[in-house]
């Protein structure tokens, strides 16, 4: 697993927001960097990667993806929610 400080948990922040702290992450020195989103955030997760690699820094490779489901209890109900582990290198 990837150290802490190189992980960048997706939420409802605009995209570029996460691309540029993908990219920052790198330009400090990092050799991976992990995106992880859930739920909804999957998709944006995906686009961060993507916008990352195709439009800044086309060095950087797509080393692995997991994908997986957690149960999560909300308001007394448990829900299954997908999440997803994107891991960048260069």
């Amino acid at each position: 697993m990837s150290e802490e400080k190189d992980v960048v948990y997706v939420g409802k922040k605009d995209l570029m927001t996460y691309v540029m702290s993908v990219l920052s992450r790198f330009q400090k020195d990092a050799k991976k960097v992990t995106v992880k989103a859930r739920g909804r955030a999957i998709s944006r997760a995906v686009d961060i990667a993507e916008v990352a690699r195709n439009r800044f820094m086309q060095n950087i490779k797509v080393s692995t993806i997991q994908i997986g489901s957690k149960a999560v209890e909300r308001e007394g109900r448990n829900f299954n929610v997908s999440e997803i582990e994107i891991v960048l290198e260069v």
